[in-house]
């Protein structure tokens, strides 16, 4: 039964972000909406749920068609509320005067510890303030979900907890998610829109069978733009040889079957259609100064500890050799970011527990992108620091994508996804042997996820990093530490610790 019907929508915001686009929502499906960052996923949303209007096209909605739209972030009147208090917030007045039992339903569903239902959102993590906000849409039993970007701020448990749900919900329940967690999506989803300015592409499967698909028909569009490309070429060779004939001969019928096959090279060059080149949000690009050290980093069984001094776990004898590419696996609070900051002081020169190369030159990063400055613009971020003159300088950030107008702006004011590919930039022209790096896929869509795994392959980079994305830890790593209990374990796959925390039986 078709619930939402979209006929030939379009929006224009200064720029196209999509246009003639059709879909048709049925009861059951889950659809994945995929583009770049900044290409129209959240406006979608938006028109969907009734909040914007499209530029073109139409909505139609089955009749009475409740939509539960889960934004991507959390009012600021919401804050200073309870968990409890703003999903209650979610019902109708009388219904929340005699029905506050519905809370302690959906929050138990969502797995939400008691202790933390009475705490303000503040109070929070992103985490936990995500799964209010979809306890107050879900309380409101809407006949549709849109998730735009629910695994944002959700460690790998969480994320797990929620495919659980997802998988739970009524098998006639719709739901459209936007995220750029691949392996999220394909647990999750049975269709893939995606998203573009033109040539908008839906198909019956989940995001990576569907990526495939997506490959191959675009391969096909090139090569039949191609095709007629090189028919019509043809049929223009072959009307100036009939020309050149007519006129010598005096023909009148070959001066007008030049005219004819002039006129067809002509509508065929009109109707080809060329393949889809989607715009860039910029290059991301990784640099691999080598070195001859045997090992990069040494740990002799170092104590990974809590400010207050309790032990975490030991390390044990590892190294770094160069061309390694280690994952460190453990779960939230277990000390992952602890090891990586001893292991950046100890490159800095500041802790002498943790043994360095003296060849090493790192480019460090963590979650919070903190080595860029806010208040910085990205022309001081890349000509303050580096001896490359402010020609080059624009010309390198215009490739990683901050425009020319963006360039003496502060970065606070820069896109997340505009910050990522800024710091990956500031990180190469460090032109580094070893990368650590704590969550690089933060704020990165799908297409850089993918350049930077690129990168970190084909340069041959050593890092040490750290990643809750399924998909990036699984393509990028040749080496796994996991941290497990009070020891760091070497494993041969992140698939034993991935099943810890998904909850796989």
């Amino acid at each position: 039964m078709t619930i939402l019907n979209i006929n030939a929508l379009g929006m224009t915001l200064g720029d196209t972000l999509f246009k003639d686009l059709n879909l048709t929502v049925s009861k059951g499906d889950r659809i994945g909406l995929v583009a770049a960052n900044g290409r129209g996923k959240t406006t979608l949303l938006e028109c969907l749920a009734g909040m914007s209007d499209p530029t073109t096209g139409d909505i139609i909605r089955a009749r009475g068609l409740r939509v539960g739209y889960v934004t991507q972030s959390i009012p600021d009147m919401a804050l200073t509320r309870t968990l409890f208090e703003w999903v209650l917030a979610a019902l109708p007045a009388e219904q929340a005067e005699y029905e506050s039992w519905r809370v302690d339903v959906v929050l138990g569903d969502l797995s939400v510890p008691h202790d933390l239902q009475h705490k303000p959102l503040i109070a929070l993590s992103g985490g936990w303030q995500r799964t209010a906000m979809l306890a107050a849409v879900w309380i409101t039993e809407p006949d549709i979900l849109l998730l735009d970007e629910p695994t944002n701020h959700l460690d790998l448990r969480r994320i797990g907890l929620l495919q659980e749900w997802i998988a739970g919900l009524p098998r006639d329940m719709p739901v459209i998610v936007t995220s750029h967690d691949r392996a999220f999506l394909d647990a999750t989803t049975n269709r893939t829109l995606f998203l573009r300015a033109e040539q908008s592409r839906v198909f019956q499967l989940s995001f990576t069978a569907a990526r495939a698909a997506l490959d191959e028909a675009d391969a096909a569009d090139e090569r039949r733009f191609a095709n007629d490309l090189n028919k019509a070429q043809q049929l223009r060779k072959q009307a100036k040889k009939l020309k050149n004939i007519g006129i010598n001969s005096g023909s009148d019928l070959l001066i007008t079957k030049t005219k004819q096959l002039n006129e067809r090279a002509a509508r065929i060059e009109a109707e080809a259609k060329p393949a889809h080149q989607d715009r860039s949000a910029g290059d991301i690009k990784l640099a691999n100064s080598g070195t001859h050290a045997k090992a990069l980093v040494t740990l002799e069984n170092i104590s990974v500890e809590m400010p207050d001094g309790q032990l975490l776990y030991q390390t044990g004898q590892k190294w770094i050799l160069p061309g390694d590419r280690i994952v460190l696996l453990g779960a939230n609070g277990t000390g992952k970011t602890r090891l990586v900051e001893l292991i950046e002081r100890a490159l800095q020169g500041s802790d002498s527990a943790v043994k360095c190369a003296p060849s090493v030159i790192p480019a460090c990063s963590d979650q919070h992108l903190s080595q860029l400055s806010d208040n910085d613009t990205p022309m001081t971020a890349v000509a303050g620091q580096f001896d490359i003159g402010d020609q080059r300088a624009r010309a390198v950030l215009a490739e990683a994508g901050v425009a020319i107008r963006m360039q003496d702006t502060s970065i606070g004011a820069l896109s997340g996804g505009q910050k990522a590919r800024l710091a990956m930039l500031v990180l190469r022209l460090r032109n580094p042997n070893f990368y650590l790096l704590d969550e690089p896929t933060n704020h990165l869509d799908i297409e850089g996820q993918e350049a930077l795994e690129n990168e970190l392959i084909a340069r041959g980079a050593s890092c040490l990093l750290v990643s809750h994305d399924r998909s990036f830890l699984r393509n990028v790593g040749n080496r796994f530490w996991w941290i497990n209990g009070t020891k760091l374990d070497e494993v041969d796959s992140p698939e034993p610790f991935l099943n810890v925390e998904l909850g796989a039986q």
